[in-house]
């Protein structure tokens, strides 16, 4: 047994005894994993991705050690509005993340089992509702929520503010994208910032707004710039920096942080090497626990992920002047709303960009968008010229990993890769 594992059963057993003190210990836990963090990074990543660590570490703190300056949104909320409010996102998929490299997930899931809840439920969501329900996640100052893109969403969320009893508000974005849509969640989002006055005391100030939009837009530009850079270059990584990724350029959009790592990232893309293996571009959430993924992509010369689609779901295209229509429209025109060939598209264009040598559709079990599409997705990359592998399992839940069913196939997978440019450089040769 390792000491993540004996980490995670002392945390169940005072969990049971006394939540209080499970919480005390899961925070000094990650406290002390944020001191390796600062003062014992691993030098196989890229300084920008070794701050990373930190900066996503020292967010799944916030709520633990101020959960009154704290508040439970999905992944798709525009977050700027809570940040001028005084708030910090509190992300039900990126704790439960968490909880799970922690191996506290097991403890969390059985207890949605036991309150009967479905096991089709995207898992993220059920380990954070069986954390809420043990007592081991704090009672946050409220609740923001959208429907955007997952209607686990319109579940986990109403659930947890009535077993919370904390105010809830939920933005609503239609599959629809015109003028009049962007206006309907305009006006939801003006609201909403009359309701986070009202629950936090605290009043936005609208140059305040505009500035930390305004930075939104500058991040999601650098980030852009990056992106092409790196189509020519090698970048090691592990299995977790492209999720902490795709959490910043979401929950932590907006924040000074995310700017400053985006900034790290043009800085060090300069000093990469030249690309080489094979890159891969992941489609959804990524297994990240997995020793079947870990033993093909994790710090691997000749086979590494180069993208993931959580990290471009939105443009730098929209005007700051107008923070709520410029954050309502990031929304409505985000990559995964409305039909699932705007989604398709958007992994092909960012696949190619990145010059990904084949498309990984992960298919999270729970989540009903991505599995819908998958015969559809795989259609549509291998005829824009990227081979596609459907690859079933959880991002969260070890029972769902078929391990040896993922160390097969992605590993033909790449093997094919490499075969495909193996002939297709004696082809250019000869």
């Amino acid at each position: 047994m390792n000491i993540t594992e004996t980490f995670g059963q002392y945390v169940t057993k005072y969990t049971d005894r006394n939540p209080a003190q499970g919480r005390r210990l899961l925070k000094l836990g990650w406290e002390a994993q944020n001191f390796k963090f600062r003062h014992f990074p691993d030098q196989r990543l890229m300084p920008a991705d070794r701050y990373l660590a930190q900066f996503m570490m020292e967010s799944m703190l916030a709520p633990l050690k101020s959960p009154d300056h704290s508040a439970i949104v999905s992944i798709f909320v525009p977050c700027e509005l809570l940040q001028e409010a005084g708030l910090h996102p509190y992300n039900a998929e990126a704790f439960s993340c968490y909880l799970e490299a922690s191996r506290v997930e097991r403890y969390c899931l059985q207890q949605t089992e036991n309150d009967g809840l479905s096991e089709t439920l995207c898992s993220y969501h059920r380990t954070f509702i069986g954390a809420a329900e043990r007592g081991l996640m704090p009672k946050p100052k409220c609740i923001v929520y959208t429907n955007l893109t997952c209607d686990a969403n319109l579940v986990t969320f109403r659930h947890l503010a009535d077993l919370y009893h904390v105010p809830c508000f939920s933005i609503d974005v239609p599959m629809a994208m015109t003028e009049a849509d962007i206006s309907y969640v305009e006006k939801q989002l003006r609201d909403l910032k009359l309701w986070l006055e009202h629950e936090t005391g605290k009043t936005i100030e609208e140059d305040k707004l505009r500035s930390r939009v305004e930075r939104s837009r500058r991040t999601l530009m650098k980030f852009e710039q990056y992106q092409t850079a790196k189509a020519e270059k090698y970048v090691p990584t592990d299995l977790v920096t492209p999720l902490y990724s795709g959490m910043t350029n979401n929950i932590l959009l907006g924040t000074e942080q995310n700017e400053h790592y985006v900034d790290l990232l043009n800085q060090d893309i300069k000093k990469a090497g030249p690309a080489r293996g094979q890159r891969i571009y992941w489609m959804h959430t990524l297994p990240f626990w997995s020793d079947a993924v870990r033993s093909l992509l994790y710090f691997k010369e000749d086979a590494q992920i180069v993208g993931d689609e959580l990290q471009s779901v939105c443009s730098s295209d929209f005007d700051p002047s107008n923070p709520y229509r410029a954050m309502a429209s990031r929304m409505v025109h985000h990559a995964l709303n409305g039909s699932i060939h705007r989604r398709i598209d958007n992994g092909i264009a960012h696949a190619r960009a990145l010059h990904a040598d084949g498309v990984v559709w992960f298919n999270h079990w729970g989540c009903k968008h991505t599995l819908g599409g998958a015969l559809l997705a795989k259609k549509k990359f291998e005829e824009a010229g990227l081979p596609c592998l459907l690859l079933d399992g959880d991002g969260c839940d070890r029972s769902h990993g078929g391990e040896g069913q993922t160390l097969t196939r992605l590993g033909a997978f790449l093997e094919m890769l490499e075969a495909d440019k193996s002939k297709d450089s004696k082809e250019v040769s000869a």
